[in-house]
């Protein structure tokens, strides 16, 4: 596949989203999580997995990658984003969402052009398997972002949300990737937006999608994340749900990609 081709377009407040766009054919839309922009491997990928059959939009949320951030965030500026990007797609897009980025493409379905609706592990705390989180927990990481204490955000959403043992995190700081998480601190306190308080399960939106979705979780991923994923599939009402035996929430796009192509090719 050709090496993608960059675009930008402006969101409804001014907001410059930069996006890679590959291959032909209909177009699909790839929504990333935490820690990562459109250059992060799984998302590279999927996308060059799918070029042969679609065109791909691989894009940098706002606050990542080279795209904008205008202040104040809000979640709906978000989904302007997104609503930005399918227009300049040509109008109704398949997407595809991973982790956080599942949680901000289903709070979009319901209000944008989306055809169908792929989605990975949305991080849902549904019962009590899952890690408990402060209810300001998005008021917290962006405190302490905001006194210049980046490092320990991160530290506080790996610890807290994505349970990653403090041993680990210290592992971390010690590599050369440390400083580029640093970078994009900020939009942890994003992440939680998306979520919401607790990462409640979003019932009533997800009972009002009238998409086509599939969701998917991992076989080898933490309980909490399977509960999740089979909530949100009894919740949306036309929904097919699949377990990739063998995968974790760092999910291998050579076992993503087959999924998506299948999904988004059915009539």
């Amino acid at each position: 596949m050709s090496h993608p081709v960059t675009g930008k377009v402006t969101s409804a407040d001014g907001t410059p989203i930069v996006f890679g766009r590959s291959g032909t054919g209909p177009a699909v839309i790839l929504v990333h999580g935490a820690f990562t922009d459109r250059t992060h491997p799984t998302l590279r990928g999927v996308a060059e997995a799918l070029g042969s059959w679609f065109t791909v939009f691989n894009y940098d949320r706002r606050g990542r990658g080279e795209s904008g951030d205008t202040q104040p965030y809000a979640v709906e500026r978000e989904i302007e984003d997104l609503a930005a990007l399918i227009e300049t797609a040509g109008g109704p897009a398949m997407v595809f969402g991973g982790s956080s980025g599942a949680a901000l493409a289903l709070a979009a379905a319901p209000k944008l052009a989306i055809a169908k609706l792929a989605v990975w592990e949305p991080p849902y705390h549904v019962d009590d398997s899952a890690p408990s989180l402060p209810y300001d927990f998005a008021s917290q990481l962006e405190d302490l972002v905001k006194r210049g204490r980046r490092a320990e955000a991160i530290e506080l959403f790996m610890v807290v949300a994505a349970e990653v043992p403090v041993e680990a995190v210290a592992a971390m700081r010690v590599q050369p990737s440390w400083p580029r998480l640093e970078e994009i601190a900020h939009t942890l306190a994003y992440e939680a937006a998306v979520l919401g308080p607790g990462n409640a399960l979003p019932a009533e939106v997800l009972a009002s999608i009238a998409q086509p979705v599939l969701v998917l979780t991992g076989g080898d991923s933490p309980r909490w994340m399977a509960e999740a994923g089979r909530a949100v599939a009894e919740t949306v009402p036309r929904t097919v749900h699949r377990i990739l035996e063998g995968q974790t929430h760092n999910v291998a796009p050579e076992s993503l990609a087959p999924e998506l192509l299948e999904f988004f090719t059915i009539a």
